[in-house]
């Protein structure tokens, strides 16, 4: 959940009355917030660097305030309070309009095609006549900040430029140039960079070099010019240092350059909704227009109502309430949500552009129970009784999990994604013949394919523990994945068992005998028929003549024999090892 820190008595001020610390704790929590802690610059410097480097911090007191990941416009102290003060009744919440430009010319963004390769999408709008105070302005700033580590992805999505737009002029271009031939003075510098010497250069700075690698290895770069070839931003790392906003910037033009068209109109949305009420004419949106290569132009922002229908008896049953529709509508209103009762038990829910979490009914549920008081839900015993139980499966992996630490066997806990290389190669065998799920963008090359078998992961832990007194004798029962066309995800777990004998000798026996208790303590009796049985069997992960497949009642349900010298090569090992591995799930 993302952390919001606002002054606390510029906050009692905005909300108009002052609380107490508990009073405002209760507040946030009627709300759905929790008030995670009351602090001060000062006392965060002297916790974090020490009280030398908090000396001359300031004293004032913070409110550092937990919201949920999906309620954008609560990330400021603008949209804390408006929604706080609507929640209370003691405003309405705004109607948020796209104005035409005064002089009839919207400003314009013209995208390229040369950005179809890095950041294709861009979304733009102007808010005019706005005044900035010291606070506003850091609300400002700290917002889009928020907003960047948030619904952005750290700037993977969206990156967001802003400008003082007295000291530009459209129309505006968006487009992509090879790194060398782009040239201009980043923000808060004072002498020009080529891209290529930006990159090098904010590669030490504490902030920036963690968006570097979203551009870096791009052939062109995301660049905005004005119509006088001035760089408004390199998107998504830095802005130009001519157009930057200050306290004095009283126009200014809003640009969010994107992967993701959607993310982007929410941001935009989100910025604009929760500062307009600081322009001239409050909660306005001046619009601008974006032509896109194929000729298409879009007006930004969209700022789009829409409207929901849903009854209240739906509400009722689902939050384990009986409250009149009148009232329910009443309860949503209060969250920002315009309500009213349209015909008998319907009511008519008006999503407004600050509201991008509500995409269900569901949402809207939640918000009117949270409006009404999660406290004040009678407790009600339910109808129909049922008792908890284990789920067979693991009940059964419990069991053979003590008896098999019992027997002198080790647990091991590996990871359930591992590389190409230690489901096939390894094993010696292909991996266009193993049914294995492979992960889409792997951040690692250890971590390419859900586990298809817990013998490379035991494997791997004994080539980890080679300076352990031998025998090392290991375990693990847990869940391989295996593709399955029947399923409607196309994959399945399955649930095994695998053991692992390693030490001067192969130590078969060893393993035998512990395929022999586990048998036991499934109750199945050696022979063919209904018992359990061994035959052999051939698999390149085991040497020729000394592997087995294991028949339960017919049917193959492991392997077990002493693995191929070129196997335990391959996992860096120096000693013979015999493994057992038994699919469990056929014994509930």
């Amino acid at each position: 959940m993302p952390t919001v820190s606002v002054k606390r008595d510029l906050l009692f001020q905005a909300l108009g009355r002052t609380y107490t610390d508990e009073e405002f704790d209760e507040l946030c929590f009627e709300f759905g917030l929790e008030l995670d802690e009351i602090t001060s610059e000062r006392d965060i410097i002297s916790r974090e660097q020490g009280d030398v480097k908090a000396e001359g911090a300031s004293d004032v007191i913070l409110y550092k305030i937990d919201v949920p990941a999906n309620r954008y416009d609560l990330l400021c102290l603008e949209g804390l309070v408006r929604g706080l003060q609507v929640f209370k009744e003691r405003a309405e919440a705004p109607r948020y309009r796209r104005v035409s430009a005064a002089s009839g010319e919207p400003q314009r963004l013209i995208i390229t095609e040369e950005t179809a390769a890095v950041r294709p999408h861009a979304v733009a709008a102007v808010l005019r006549n706005i005044t900035f105070t010291p606070e506003r302005y850091d609300s400002f700033i700290e917002l889009q900040e928020k907003l960047h580590q948030n619904v952005c992805r750290k700037r993977t999505l969206v990156a967001i430029g802003t400008h003082d737009l007295d000291t530009i002029s459209g129309p505006f271009t968006y487009t992509a140039k090879p790194p060398s031939e782009i040239r201009f003075t980043p923000l808060n510098q004072t002498k020009e960079y080529t891209a290529v010497e930006l990159m090098s250069l904010y590669k030490s700075d504490s902030h920036l070099r963690h968006y570097l690698h979203i551009i870096e290895d791009k052939p062109a770069y995301p660049i905005i010019y004005d119509s006088n070839g001035i760089v408004l931003s390199m998107p998504p790392i830095i802005n130009g240092n001519h157009s930057k906003i200050s306290l004095n910037t009283k126009n200014v033009f809003i640009e969010c350059t994107a992967t993701d068209l959607t993310k982007a109109k929410i941001v935009l949305d989100m910025i604009v909704t929760m500062f307009s009420e600081y322009c001239e004419e409050p909660f306005t949106v001046e619009e601008a227009e974006v032509v896109y290569p194929d000729g298409r132009t879009c007006v930004y922002p969209e700022l789009a109502y829409r409207m929901e229908t849903l009854t209240g008896d739906f509400i009722n049953k689902k939050v384990g309430i009986n409250e009149p529709v009148e009232h329910i509508a009443k309860l949503l209103t209060r969250m920002c949500l315009r309500s009213e009762v349209s015909q008998g038990d319907e009511i008519q829910v008006e999503i407004p552009p600050t509201r991008s979490d509500v995409i269900h009914a569901c949402d809207i549920m939640e918000d009117a129970a949270i409006a009404y008081g999660f406290n004040n839900i009678v407790r009600t015993t339910p109808r129909t009784c049922t008792i908890a139980n284990q789920l067979p499966l693991n009940k059964l992996t419990e069991l053979l999990r003590h008896d098999l630490a019992a027997a002198g066997f080790t647990e091991a806990l590996t990871f359930a994604l591992c590389s190409m290389e230690d489901i096939a190669d390894k094993l010696g065998k292909n991996i266009a013949d193993v049914r294995a799920v492979h992960i889409a963008n792997p951040k690692t090359a250890e971590f390419q394919v859900a586990r298809t078998t817990l013998l490379s992961g035991l494997l791997k832990t004994v080539a980890a523990n080679r300076k352990m007194p031998l025998p090392l004798k290991l375990f693990e029962i847990s869940d391989v994945v295996l593709k399955d066309e029947t399923r409607d995800v196309g994959a399945r777990n399955n649930r095994r068992l695998c053991a692992v004998y390693y030490s001067k000798s192969p130590g078969f026996e060893v393993i035998h005998g512990l395929l022999d208790r586990v048998m036991q303590l499934l109750e199945v009796q050696p022979g063919r028929g209904e018992g359990y049985y061994i035959q052999a069997a051939e698999d390149p992960a085991f040497f020729p003549g000394r592997c087995a497949d294991i028949f339960v009642r017919g049917q193959v349900v492991g392997r077990l024999g002493v693995l191929h010298p070129d196997i335990i090569d391959r996992f860096e090992l120096t000693m013979p090892c015999s493994a057992l591995d038994i699919n469990i799930e056929p014994f509930l």
